[in-house]
Protein backbone atom coordinates (compact mmCIF):
# COMPACT_ATOMS: atom_id res chain seq x y z
CA UNK A 1 0.00 0.00 0.00
CA UNK A 2 1.25 3.47 -0.87
CA UNK A 3 -0.64 6.62 0.03
CA UNK A 4 0.26 10.18 -0.89
CA UNK A 5 -1.45 13.24 0.59
CA UNK A 6 -1.22 16.55 -1.28
CA UNK A 7 -1.54 20.20 -0.32
CA UNK A 8 -4.20 22.49 -1.74
CA UNK A 9 -1.63 23.38 -4.41
CA UNK A 10 -1.33 19.73 -5.43
CA UNK A 11 2.12 19.20 -3.95
CA UNK A 12 2.71 15.99 -1.98
CA UNK A 13 3.49 16.66 1.66
CA UNK A 14 3.53 13.07 2.89
CA UNK A 15 4.00 9.65 1.35
CA UNK A 16 3.09 6.60 3.44
CA UNK A 17 4.13 3.09 2.47
CA UNK A 18 3.92 -0.19 4.31
CA UNK A 19 6.95 -2.46 4.18
CA UNK A 20 5.71 -6.00 4.91
CA UNK A 21 9.19 -7.51 4.58
CA UNK A 22 10.62 -5.29 7.32
CA UNK A 23 7.33 -4.94 9.21
CA UNK A 24 7.25 -1.14 9.42
CA UNK A 25 5.46 1.85 7.97
CA UNK A 26 7.72 4.24 6.06
CA UNK A 27 6.71 7.90 6.12
CA UNK A 28 8.29 10.62 3.99
CA UNK A 29 7.33 14.26 4.73
CA UNK A 30 8.10 17.17 2.37
CA UNK A 31 7.74 20.92 2.10
CA UNK A 32 6.29 23.42 4.54
CA UNK A 33 3.96 21.71 6.98
CA UNK A 34 0.88 23.38 8.37
CA UNK A 35 -0.92 22.28 11.52
CA UNK A 36 -3.65 20.83 9.31
CA UNK A 37 -1.24 18.87 7.10
CA UNK A 38 0.56 17.47 10.13
CA UNK A 39 -2.72 16.32 11.68
CA UNK A 40 -3.99 14.75 8.44
CA UNK A 41 -0.66 13.09 7.64
CA UNK A 42 -0.11 11.78 11.15
CA UNK A 43 -3.64 10.36 11.31
CA UNK A 44 -3.15 8.64 7.94
CA UNK A 45 0.05 6.87 8.87
CA UNK A 46 -1.19 5.88 12.33
CA UNK A 47 -4.18 4.29 10.59
CA UNK A 48 -1.70 2.42 8.36
CA UNK A 49 0.20 1.21 11.45
CA UNK A 50 -2.99 -0.06 13.07
CA UNK A 51 -4.20 -1.73 9.86
CA UNK A 52 -0.86 -3.46 9.20
CA UNK A 53 -0.38 -4.49 12.83
CA UNK A 54 3.21 -3.23 12.78
CA UNK A 55 5.02 -1.64 15.73
CA UNK A 56 7.71 0.34 13.89
CA UNK A 57 7.71 3.63 11.97
CA UNK A 58 10.48 4.98 9.75
CA UNK A 59 9.70 8.72 9.69
CA UNK A 60 11.80 10.75 7.22
CA UNK A 61 11.65 14.53 7.70
CA UNK A 62 14.72 15.50 5.66
CA UNK A 63 12.62 17.19 2.95
CA UNK A 64 10.63 19.29 5.44
CA UNK A 65 11.22 23.02 5.06
CA UNK A 66 11.03 25.08 8.22
CA UNK A 67 10.07 24.21 11.78
CA UNK A 68 6.92 22.46 12.89
CA UNK A 69 6.94 23.72 16.49
CA UNK A 70 3.43 25.09 15.89
CA UNK A 71 2.16 21.50 16.18
CA UNK A 72 4.51 20.13 18.83
CA UNK A 73 1.98 20.37 21.68
CA UNK A 74 -0.65 18.54 19.60
CA UNK A 75 1.89 15.89 18.54
CA UNK A 76 2.93 15.23 22.14
CA UNK A 77 -0.49 15.40 23.80
CA UNK A 78 -2.86 13.98 21.19
CA UNK A 79 -0.97 12.20 18.43
CA UNK A 80 1.53 10.32 20.62
CA UNK A 81 -1.12 8.63 22.82
CA UNK A 82 -3.07 7.68 19.67
CA UNK A 83 0.10 6.29 18.08
CA UNK A 84 0.75 4.19 21.18
CA UNK A 85 -2.81 2.88 21.09
CA UNK A 86 -2.40 2.04 17.39
CA UNK A 87 0.63 -0.11 18.23
CA UNK A 88 3.68 2.11 17.68
CA UNK A 89 6.54 0.95 19.91
CA UNK A 90 9.62 2.07 17.93
CA UNK A 91 9.94 5.28 15.95
CA UNK A 92 13.03 6.07 13.85
CA UNK A 93 13.06 9.75 12.95
CA UNK A 94 15.36 10.70 10.09
CA UNK A 95 16.28 14.38 10.10
CA UNK A 96 18.83 16.72 8.60
CA UNK A 97 21.17 17.99 11.32
CA UNK A 98 21.16 21.73 11.94
CA UNK A 99 17.92 22.31 10.05
CA UNK A 100 14.91 24.09 11.50
CA UNK A 101 12.94 20.85 11.16
CA UNK A 102 15.67 19.03 13.08
CA UNK A 103 15.30 21.49 15.97
CA UNK A 104 11.59 20.61 16.12
CA UNK A 105 12.46 16.90 15.94
CA UNK A 106 14.87 17.24 18.87
CA UNK A 107 12.16 18.87 21.00
CA UNK A 108 9.75 16.08 20.03
CA UNK A 109 12.33 13.42 20.88
CA UNK A 110 13.18 14.95 24.26
CA UNK A 111 9.56 15.17 25.44
CA UNK A 112 7.93 12.05 24.00
CA UNK A 113 6.59 9.34 26.27
CA UNK A 114 4.85 6.10 25.33
CA UNK A 115 7.26 4.57 22.83
CA UNK A 116 10.94 4.64 21.95
CA UNK A 117 12.14 7.31 19.52
CA UNK A 118 15.61 7.64 18.09
CA UNK A 119 16.96 10.35 15.77
CA UNK A 120 19.15 9.46 12.79
CA UNK A 121 20.86 11.39 10.00
CA UNK A 122 20.29 8.73 7.32
CA UNK A 123 17.52 6.33 6.53
CA UNK A 124 20.01 3.43 6.54
CA UNK A 125 20.87 4.16 10.19
CA UNK A 126 17.17 4.30 11.07
CA UNK A 127 16.44 1.08 9.19
CA UNK A 128 19.34 -0.72 10.87
CA UNK A 129 18.00 0.22 14.31
CA UNK A 130 14.43 -0.77 13.44
CA UNK A 131 15.68 -4.17 12.26
CA UNK A 132 17.12 -4.77 15.73
CA UNK A 133 13.92 -3.92 17.59
CA UNK A 134 11.07 -5.05 15.35
CA UNK A 135 9.12 -8.08 16.43
CA UNK A 136 9.68 -11.18 14.29
CA UNK A 137 7.09 -12.32 11.75
CA UNK A 138 4.53 -14.72 13.13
Amino acid sequence: MKLELKSALGRPYITIEDDPLNRWIAVDWAGYLTAESIKAGAAAYIAAVAEAGFHCVLNDTRKVLGPWDHSLEWVLNEWAPNATTAGVRYFAMISTPDSMADASAAKFYAQLKGFEVRLFGTDEEGKAWLRTVRPPKR
